[in-house]
């Protein structure tokens, strides 16, 4: 069944009006008329399954008939990526939503050399990797912050999973072991973290520096291979 993430409150009976974008899709590239069922989120109510109850040249109408799915949420994990190339960022964001990221937050390094992000963008590829993967929720991605200003108003009662290339760190599928939720990875820039911010995160307490083995990875391989470790030691796959 097609899965839509709409803003609205769901209810039994409750009406829907879907995005002109959406309602295209329905109606012209998947061809469903009236009586035809679609399932519904909003990250608040579950999930519902809802039908077409009108279908016109301007858009659709969909009217919430039954919860099939009650609300819930994946583990509290967020990703914390220095911002890279408009390619590599998407593909990011999107493997963190279909991995159970929770939120993902952009940051600037030392050594980031982009200063861009169409934020409104990565919101649209997060949306369509939760419809996709049965998730009830949409990962939030939020503006870039400068690394210092993150770690300077951190919850300390957060695990943050450094992925060190220093060498000297515990493979992450031992050190992730116990660690649980809440928690974050930390994903450097493609130049690495400069010196001082490699030893200002190695001397907090909160901090877990792991290894990601011995190759120095890209860091859209990197961020999928850390979330798929957490996930295995510590997440909602076990």
């Amino acid at each position: 069944m097609i899965r839509l993430f709409v803003p609205n409150d769901l209810s039994a009976g409750a009406g829907v009006v879907p995005t002109v974008d959406q309602s295209r899709y329905l109606t012209s590239v998947m061809r469903l008329g009236v009586g035809a069922e679609v399932a519904l989120f909003n990250g608040r109510d579950g999930e519902w399954r809802a039908a077409i109850i009108e279908s016109t040249k301007r858009g659709c109408l969909l009217k919430a008939e039954e919860q099939t799915r009650p609300m819930e949420t994946g583990p509290d994990l967020d990703l914390i990526i220095a911002m890279v190339k408009r390619g590599r960022v998407e593909t990011i964001v999107e493997k963190a939503a279909e991995l159970g990221a929770r939120r993902v937050r952009l940051t600037v390094t030392r050594r980031t050399n982009v200063d861009f992000v169409k934020l409104g963008r990565l919101d649209a590829i997060a949306m369509e990797a939760a419809e996709q993967t049965g998730r009830l929720d949409v990962p939030e991605v939020a503006d870039p912050v400068k690394l210092d200003k993150i770690l300077d108003d951190w919850d300390s009662a957060r695990r943050l999973v450094f992925c060190d290339e220093g060498g000297d760190a515990k493979p992450a599928i031992e050190a992730l072991a116990g660690t649980g939720a809440p928690a974050a990875i930390l994903i450097g820039p493609e130049g690495g973290f400069a010196p001082e911010e490699r030893e200002r995160l190695r001397g907090l307490s909160f901090v877990t520096p792991v290894s990601l083995g011995p190759r120095i990875l890209r860091a859209d391989t990197a961020a999928i291979s850390a979330m798929t470790l957490w996930q295995a030691a510590a997440g909602d796959w076990r």
